[in-house]
């Protein structure tokens, strides 16, 4: 995988892709009138007059947009925002999930959601319906009550839900939404979440005792080690789980949040394999598969990270706010829209590729 600099000093790409006349950093009006853009597509043409983003999915895509809109600028007593807010407080269930009834995504609608009521909570008002669904979300890990104990691949782990297998996605997700209304990074739930999360590295050694590693041992992170191991982006020759872009951003990230510092071997490693495959282009290791959520997620980690600028393995060093900052803008449509060409993960719905857009847009500009 070469740099993005290094990429576009040779080719000039399609105009779908990131031009290669885009050398200088998108400004900070640039990023502001982009993200004034989405944010108008998503209220005046997607939202649906019962406040809903995408419905027919559930409830998941209208928490990424409440959260999206309101983290970008938009008030969280804006019309728009109060309608969303209602809608999905109206998947709220006895047992303090927020999820459709039946659902076989529990687990990830609630983690969803919960970052969702975080940003709208500016009153406390929603105290209670928040500690609800964070006990709920507990109850849902994988942990000693599953007789999964700390040596098994899914402890600590979560997943869609109603117990399906853990992975690092949906791990990554709950461990984000615990931390954002407050949970210490010292609770228990965190800690297993740690564990699981340090067997999904490419890192052998006392963290990680899967046959996984030992066979790929890169420093990046793949989906799960649970129910026999599984990677997005396949597996080596000899059975090896291939580690990639959005999962290994997610996995730093979730690291950091449990208090893991930047000299464990862990984050070292991770930040290794992060500076060999350093783009904006692609989700390294998928192509242009689940593109916006690698945006979002990679946005979200080097933000909790604390660095303005990445070096890259060759010792370029990259203000990475304006370098994504720049991809994505230079991908919106006309409309105000966001859209992957690639429809796996659902990135060719415009509600969930803008709402990941916006996302990652508010965490490049200018502290």
């Amino acid at each position: 995988m070469r740099p993005a600099s290094r990429l576009l000093a040779r080719v000039c790409l399609p105009a779908v892709l990131l031009p290669c006349c885009f050398i200088h950093a998108a400004p900070p009006e640039s990023i502001r009138a982009a993200i004034t853009k989405g944010s108008a597509f998503l209220v005046e043409k997607e939202q649906a007059a019962g406040g809903s983003f995408s419905a027919e999915v559930g409830p998941a895509v209208t928490a990424l947009a409440v959260t999206a809109l309101v983290r970008s600028g938009t008030p969280a007593d804006a019309p728009a925002v109060k309608k969303g807010l209602a809608y999905l407080l109206s998947f709220k269930q006895p047992d303090g999930g927020i999820y459709a009834p039946g659902s076989p995504t529990a687990n990830y609608e609630t983690s969803i959601g919960l970052l969702a009521l975080a940003a709208c909570n500016t009153d406390g008002s929603l105290d209670d319906t928040i500690k609800a669904a964070a006990d709920y979300v507990k109850h849902l890990q994988w942990d000693d009550g599953e007789g999964k104990g700390l040596a098994d691949p899914a402890y600590g782990g979560a997943g869609y839900g109603k117990k399906s297998r853990p992975d690092l996605s949906n791990t990554q997700f709950m461990v984000e939404a615990l931390r954002t209304i407050g949970t210490s990074e010292n609770d228990p739930a965190i800690q297993r979440a740690l564990a699981f999360v340090s067997r999904t590295q490419n890192l052998p050694g006392p963290h990680n005792t899967t046959s996984f590693p030992e066979k790929n041992p890169d420093g990046g992170f793949y989906y799960t080690p649970a129910a026999g191991g599984e990677s997005q982006a396949g597996t080596t020759p000899d059975g090896g789980l291939r580690s990639y872009g959005s999962m290994t951003y997610a996995g730093l990230k979730s690291m950091i949040y449990a208090g893991v510092t930047k000299d464990d071997p862990r984050v070292k490693a991770a930040l290794a394999w992060l500076a060999k495959h350093y783009t904006f282009e692609e989700n390294p290791g998928m192509g242009d598969a689940g593109l916006f959520y690698y945006f979002h997620t990679a946005a979200k980690s080097l933000d909790v990270l604390g660095v303005e600028t990445f070096t890259d393995a060759d010792g370029t060093s990259h203000a990475w706010r304006d370098e994504l900052s720049t991809a994505i803008v230079a991908r919106q449509r006309e409309d105000g829209a966001w859209k992957n060409g690639n429809e796996r993960w659902m990135e060719g719905e415009t509600d969930l590729a803008t709402a990941y857009a916006l996302l990652a847009l508010s965490y490049c500009l200018p502290k």
